[in-house]
């Protein structure tokens, strides 16, 4: 697991919220992880296409494009069809749930769960991720 120390680190953060990406952004620095945000739709996939990240956390409520859309530009897009995304958003409904996976997401999580959770989610995406990167090598 050394690779998943070193590499593997960098998370995009899209979220409207201030509050909530300052926090949870905080709690993601503390694990070791550089974090990235964005507060919309067009810029969480202006600084997917810029930055690369190996992972991004994505709310479904956005302004300007909402988050399936930009999950679905996300796996349509070459560049970054590969990187995880996980959904955490407010909305719990099961159709958002299916829409989200329809649209192409790898992990669905409701704003509320315990941090340590969505943690667990994440490095077990970020796991995926290097075990395809070193099938593709």
């Amino acid at each position: 697991m050394l690779m998943e120390k070193t590499y593997f680190r960098k998370i995009l953060l899209i979220d409207d919220s201030p509050e909530f990406s300052s926090m949870f952004g905080k709690f993601l620095k503390r694990h070791g992880y550089e974090v990235s945000k964005a507060q919309d739709g067009l810029e969480g996939l202006e600084k997917a296409r810029l930055e690369k990240p190996d992972l991004i956390i994505l709310d479904v409520m956005l302004p300007g494009m909402n988050g399936h859309k930009v999950c679905r530009m996300i796996k349509f897009d070459q560049q970054l069809k590969k990187i995880p995304v996980l959904v955490l958003t407010a909305r719990m409904s099961e159709d958002d749930e299916q829409l989200a996976f329809q649209c192409g997401a790898d992990a669905f999580i409701v704003k509320g769960t315990e941090n340590n959770a969505i943690l667990a989610e994440l490095k077990k995406l970020l796991r995926q991720s290097i075990d395809n990167h070193l099938e593709a090598t």
